[in-house]
């Protein structure tokens, strides 16, 4: 299995950051970023990123040799003024995908799903989901590599571990931010992480 190391995170991060593209370190990759620490392998990216900076990621992506894996079942397609390679299409209209990977020639995988925020600073997902991430989910610094970037919450990457059966590294990363930051499991799950 090819992994994504903090090597790639970074480089990756900041390339993203430097073309102004907004994004949030998600999933193994985040959880490990707010621990300060490598804990496990990683088989991809997670990030959730802004509408509007669709087409530069795309760009960027695209020019890294990146090409579009799959589209997630809960994918919306979303009106888009400037369809963004790799993840826009035409017809029926100009559209974008907002819950997609992303690989490379390497195995390098990356996996996005999009916000739009509101007035209040809330991120309210393109793709089809009723949860709202409220402005704090988005105010978390961590580290990989020893570089600062940015990830969802604690809190928030605990409630986004709802709604789907969990593999082990769920439960491995679950049990490490409720032990670091003393956070409750969601009601879902909490009977299978107490029992372990």
């Amino acid at each position: 299995m090819t992994q994504v190391t903090a090597e790639d995170v970074v480089d990756l991060y900041s390339g993203l950051l430097a073309r102004g593209v907004q994004l949030w370190v998600d999933g193994g990759w985040g959880i490990d970023a707010l621990l300060g620490r490598q804990t496990r392998p990683h088989k991809d990216l997670d990030a959730i990123v802004a509408f509007g900076d669709l087409p530069a990621l795309a760009r960027f992506l695209g020019g890294r040799g990146f090409a579009l894996k799959e589209i997630w079942s809960e994918n919306l397609w979303t009106p888009c003024p400037e369809p963004p390679a790799l993840i826009g299409r035409e017809r029926p209209a100009a559209e974008a995908a907002t819950a997609f990977v992303l690989h490379d020639g390497s195995g390098c995988e990356l996996d996005f799903h999009v916000v739009r925020f509101d007035e209040h600073g809330r991120g309210i997902p393109a793709w089809d989901s009723d949860f709202v991430f409220p402005p704090e989910a988005f105010a978390d610094l961590g580290i990989v590599g020893g570089t600062r970037v940015r990830c969802l919450s604690a809190e928030t990457h605990m409630r986004t571990h709802t709604g789907y059966v969990l593999k082990e590294s769920d439960v491995h990363d679950l049990r490490l931010l409720h032990d670091r930051f003393g956070i409750d499991y969601p009601d879902e799950v909490a009977d299978l992480l107490s029992a372990r």
